[in-house]
């Protein structure tokens, strides 16, 4: 993909921001902004963020999932019920400190879109928004939630045969 279409395409975006640090708010806006993004809001925590779905529309939200009153996971949860939230398909990127497998696996399986360890660089913040923008999920329907279909991930022996 070129430069110049993902620029094009960030310019265009409306860009949630939603961590209890405001540190680490600042420098996800800063390399968001360097990257081209024109619109970030920002929420610094779980209620403030579905506040700001609600009346900002964002295309994507990138989400902590360690954060006080709701934390990203409840938030997360909220957002892909479809009888509780107008939004359950909004593509969500969650971010945290902890970088163990199970806790990647937990919010995927959970709803989120793409996963990132902080403090993160501008390259895989980069990555994860043009899997959403260019590689796009569709969402399924999972009990009471939506979520984005799973990826398939070939098996080893499967590799070996297509290759």
């Amino acid at each position: 993909m070129h430069d110049k279409s993902f620029e094009k395409l960030l310019q265009q975006l409306n860009i949630l921001i939603v961590d209890s640090n405001a540190y680490m708010r600042r420098m996800t806006r800063t390399m968001l902004t360097n990257l081209g993004a024109k619109s970030v809001i920002e929420a610094s925590d779980g209620l403030a963020a579905l506040e700001s779905i609600r009346t900002c529309d964002p295309d994507v939200m990138l989400l902590d999932m360690d954060m006080p009153v709701l934390n990203g996971m409840e938030v997360m949860r909220i957002v892909r019920s479809p009888g509780v939230f107008p939004r359950p398909n909004l593509p969500i990127i969650m971010l945290t400190s902890r970088g163990h497998r199970s806790s990647v696996l937990h919010a995927l399986r959970a709803g989120a879109h793409e996963f990132l360890v902080k403090p993160t660089s501008a390259k895989a913040l980069r990555d994860r928004l043009t899997a959403i923008a260019f590689k796009p999920r569709p969402m399924v329907r999972l009990g009471d939630f939506y979520v984005p279909e799973p990826r398939r991930v070939p098996l080893p022996n499967e590799m070996a045969r297509s290759g």
